[in-house]
């Protein structure tokens, strides 16, 4: 579908006959690495342009030790945990929420926050927790639904919150001198929340192109076209190409209610290690909700599978088929790291769409 009013075809030809230099860009969310795995697009790239994905998985970047945690309080009697779907199959250092389903665990998978306290509402002698996992795209929604528990005092429901900002991850890697990226696609969804001011330092102080996309194959192209013309004019900017769903000041409403519930706090993301400030935790008067404190459970750092190398895939350093594990002992039938499980997971990209990995993939 054309959104942008603009042909994917005259936009391929306008990259090609931009592009004057190899230039590596990094999309950032994980809709887009499947969107564009999905329509076909790295064939309509010109061969200067290096496309590589980054840490825009919330299920991807949930540290191993966050799952454990989250699979300790699973563990716990007369606990509903209720999750993402995505988060059922992601292995921890023991098992997997799925696993301990099967072994009488009580975890249900639900599609909102909102459905995680209705759980809660109908059973009230049972405590409910919700695996609140996602960055600026979801948190807004878990914010809303812990401000209808607080305003209905529903005392049995809690949050093991584990949602994460996006800029302060971009900083880490525009950072790193082993990527040296020219340009970021800034996600679409994360971005109908914030804006663009939150990314203004990467093109300020770095130096940085940046451009917000849409997922259809125009969107993706107009914004890689509108990097490859920041880069050759040496103009870095922040620039949404996807108007009609993201406004220069983002979703007000929705960021006064993630500055009423949550604080930042440093946090663990896997493969990048602990980034300052990067992680929602539940603040002040909230805090009565954090399923951690309530249940005497920490998070604490765990290694990741062996062999694995979800890490440096997140961090733009290698590409799925560079893993040894790939398509060998890591499917989507049998993973071994999250990078495989979720549906935006850049391995389980590469895998549905290029044929377990066997066909070759132009980066």
């Amino acid at each position: 579908m054309r959104r942008s009013g603009y042909d994917p075809e005259t936009l391929s030809e306008a990259l090609k006959a931009t592009i004057d230099r190899p230039l590596t860009f990094m999309e950032v969310c994980g809709t887009h690495t499947v969107s564009i795995f999905r329509q076909g697009l790295r064939s309509m790239f010109p061969e200067q342009l290096r496309l590589i994905s980054g840490p825009g998985c919330p299920v991807c970047v949930t540290s191993q030790g966050e799952i454990d945690a989250a699979l300790r309080l699973a563990a716990k009697d007369d606990i509903v945990m209720a999750t993402y779907g995505d988060m059922l199959r992601v292995p921890g250092s023991s098992g997997s929420l799925q696993e301990q389903r099967a072994l009488g665990a009580n975890v249900r998978v639900v599609t909102s926050a909102a459905e995680a306290l209705d759980i809660a509402v109908r059973n009230p002698e049972r405590e409910t927790v919700f695996l609140g996992v996602g960055f600026e795209t979801t948190a807004p929604a878990t914010a809303v639904v812990l401000e209808q528990a607080m305003r209905a005092d529903i005392r049995n429901f809690s949050v093991l919150c584990l949602h994460k900002a996006v800029p302060p991850a971009l900083r880490t890697l525009a950072c790193d001198p082993e990527l040296a990226i020219d340009g970021f696609l800034l996600p679409g969804h994360v971005s109908v929340i914030l804006g663009v001011e939150p990314y203004r330092f990467l093109a300020d102080e770095m130096h940085i192109a940046c451009s917000i996309a849409g997922f259809e194959a125009d969107d993706i192209l107009l914004g890689l076209l509108d990097l490859v013309r920041q880069v050759r004019t040496d103009r870095p900017d922040v620039r949404s190409m996807y108007p009609r769903a993201v406004r220069p000041e983002g979703n007000p409403l929705a960021r006064e209610s993630m500055d009423r519930v949550f604080g930042r706090t440093d946090r663990e993301w896997r493969g990048l290690g602990v980034i300052p400030l990067s992680g929602f935790d539940l603040q002040g008067e909230w805090s009565q909700f954090d399923a951690l404190e309530r249940f005497g459970v920490s998070v604490t750092h765990a290694p990741p599978p062996p062999g694995c190398a979800c890490g440096d895939i997140l961090r733009g350093r290698l590409d799925p088929p560079e893993c040894p594990l790939f398509g060998k002992t890591c499917t989507p039938a049998s993973p071994v790291g999250p990078c495989m499980v979720s549906g935006e997971g850049s391995c389980a990209a590469w895998y549905r769409y290029n044929k377990g990995g066997n066909a070759q993939c132009r980066i």
